[in-house]
C-alpha cells in the first residue's frame, strides 16, 4: 500500500506516520514538506492508494492544491489534514473532492478510523463538523423527529450506530460486537433504510442531531 504524507511540520509527518504503519504491515510512506514536493512524489509513486496532504503546508494555496491532485489523480482518495477545522473548510474541501477532512487533533483510534475508513471508499467528516452543520441547517428533521427515528431502530442496530458515530468501520464495529463484517453492512443498511439516507455521513447527522455524542 503506497500513501503520500505531505505536511510541512517535522513532527506532525513523524506522528502521521506512526498511524499510517498500523493500517497494514505493508505500507509504504513518502513524505513531502510542501505541495509541490508531493505533486512530484505522487508523479514517481504512481499507483498511489492514498494521498494525505496538509491544508496550510507551503504551496497548497488552501484548495487549489487540493483541486490540482485531484486533476492529476481522480481515482486516488485524497485527505485534508489540518490543525484547526471549521465547517465551511471541511464542506468546502468535500466538494472540491477531498475522501476526508482530519483535524490533527483527532485522538489515535479516532484518527485510525479515519483513514481506514477512507481507505474503504467511505468519506470522513469530523463529528464536530456534522454537530455544527445539522445545528445550522434550516432545513434539518427536528430533534423529536430524529429521536424518532433512532426509537425505530433494534437494539443491535443503536449498538452499530454508536459505535458508527465513534468513527469506527465496519470492521472495528464487527470485531467491537463480536460479529462478522457482512452482518455490520447488514445493520447499516438497515439504519440507512429506516433514516431514509444513503450513507454514513447522511446517518451521523441524524445521529448527532437527536443529542448523540462521540
Amino acid at each position: 500500500m503506497k500513501i503520500l504524507l505531505a505536511d510541512d511540520h517535522d513532527l506532525v509527518r513523524e506522528t502521521l506516520r506512526f498511524f499510517l504503519e498500523k493500517i497494514d504491515s505493508e505500507v509504504s510512506v513518502t513524505e513531502a514538506r510542501t505541495f509541490a514536493e508531493a505533486l512530484e512524489a505522487a508523479e514517481h509513486m504512481a499507483p498511489l492508494d492514498l494521498v494525505i496532504l496538509d491544508l496550510k503546508m507551503p504551496g497548497m494555496n488552501r484548495f487549489a492544491g487540493l483541486k490540482l491532485m485531484r486533476q492529476r489523480f481522480p481515482n486516488v482518495p485524497t485527505v485534508i489534514i489540518s490543525g484547526f477545522v471549521g465547517r465551511d473548510d471541511v464542506m468546502e474541501a468535500i466538494q472540491n473532492g477531498a475522501a476526508g477532512v482530519i483535524p490533527k487533533t483527532l485522538g489515535s483510534k479516532a484518527m485510525l478510523g479515519a483513514l481506514r475508513l477512507v481507505l474503504a471508499g467511505e468519506t470522513y467528516v469530523p463529528s464536530m463538523v456534522a454537530r455544527e452543520t445539522a445545528d445550522e441547517d434550516d432545513e434539518a428533521p427536528s430533534t423529536a423527529s430524529n429521536e424518532g427515528l433512532i426509537q425505530g431502530l433494534t437494539e443491535r442496530e443503536r449498538e452499530v450506530l454508536k459505535l458508527l458515530v465513534a468513527g469506527m468501520t465496519n470492521k472495528e464495529i464487527g470485531k467491537r460486537l463480536g460479529i462478522q463484517e457482512v452482518t455490520v453492512k447488514l445493520h447499516l443498511r438497515g439504519i440507512f433504510r429506516k433514516f431514509q439516507v444513503t450513507n454514513r455521513t447522511q446517518a451521523l447527522r441524524i445521529a448527532i442531531q437527536s443529542g448523540w455524542r462521540v
